[in-house]
């Protein structure tokens, strides 16, 4: 379909978070630095596992494609937010627009199927562990990740079909600092009530059951550890804690945008910006200081890197 016979936008302006120079600096000075301590925390976790062989098993390939994907989830929007705190007039292309939607919701996608992949990874180890090098063998994690990226690809480009279809004639304001449907599709020059209907069914209903779906998981995996393993209950809860932690961080703001997508608050701007700079970095945070086998392998890695520093 040509575009330009539907479409006289060119662009988007965004109204950003907010007008007052104290909390544009707040900002900045907030996302700047979990930026930055994202991409540390979760390049040296992929580092981690790929240099020590200790790591090689799917629980940690799992865990060091999950921070793949939150290295770009880190990336797709908070770069241009930080840069856009203080410039007056912030603008994307109606193209730009457009990717960032795709990669928006192919990161949301990938990751969502790697959280229910590592809670059934998790269940196998404490439910199944004589069985659990033969159920998650390599081959079925190539192909849990695999499956991940084309269920995320196939939801994304969906939702851009149905987007790329519409007529934007004006106005060309987001009150936002990026693009996603919820806010893009208001602007359309038609009825977009139908839409809006798929999005929250395609979004925030898919959130919102996979939520509960790992969540009941989780509590069938508690009930079966304290059914046959006295005083195991504690030892499942220690490591289920982690993984519970960062399904409700990854689910909470999306459930949120995409099952209200009608909301205007304010609060979808600071989940918005929680989501894109907050919690990639405490998912590496949560998954190494709550992991002994990660941080001694991290201090590994971090020796050799200092020895092989001096040495050169």
């Amino acid at each position: 379909m040509d575009r330009a016979n539907h479409s006289v936008v060119s662009e988007f302006v965004f109204l950003g978070v907010s007008n007052t120079w104290e909390i544009q600096l707040v900002l900045f000075v907030f996302s700047s630095m979990f930026y930055v301590a994202s991409m540390m925390g979760n390049s040296l976790i992929i580092l981690t596992v790929i240099s020590d062989s200790h790591l090689h098993s799917p629980m940690y390939f799992l865990l060091a494609n999950l921070s793949f994907i939150d290295l770009g989830a880190s990336s797709v929007t908070a770069p241009k937010m930080i840069y856009d705190l203080f410039r007056k007039r912030n603008v994307i292309s109606f193209g730009g627009c457009i990717t960032q939607i795709f990669f928006l919701h192919v990161i949301g996608g990938v990751e969502m199927v790697l959280l229910i992949s590592m809670a059934f990874d998790r269940y196998v180890a404490i439910c199944k562990p004589l069985h659990y090098q033969i159920i998650m063998s390599q081959k079925v994690c190539i192909l849990l990740l695999g499956a991940a990226w084309i269920i995320a690809l196939f939801h994304s480009m969906i939702q851009l079909i149905f987007v790329l279809k519409l007529p934007f004639c004006g106005p060309n304001v987001l009150d936002s600092f990026y693009c996603d449907i919820p806010r893009v599709i208001k602007l359309a020059c038609t009825d977009t009530y139908r839409l809006e209907i798929m999005v929250t069914a395609n979004s925030g209903f898919i959130s919102l059951g996979s939520f509960f779906m790992l969540i009941i998981s989780y509590i069938f995996i508690m009930i079966t550890v304290w059914k046959h393993a006295s005083g195991g209950l504690s030892k499942a809860l220690s490591t289920l804690s982690s993984h519970i932690m960062v399904v409700v961080l990854f689910f909470g703001p999306c459930i949120f945008v995409y099952t209200w997508p009608h909301s205007t608050s304010n609060l979808d701007k600071y989940l918005a910006i929680f989501d894109a700079a907050l919690t990639p970095f405490l998912n590496s945070v949560i998954y190494t200081f709550r992991n002994k086998e990660m941080k001694t392998a991290m201090r590994r890695v971090c020796s050799q890197l200092i020895v092989y520093r001096r040495i050169s």
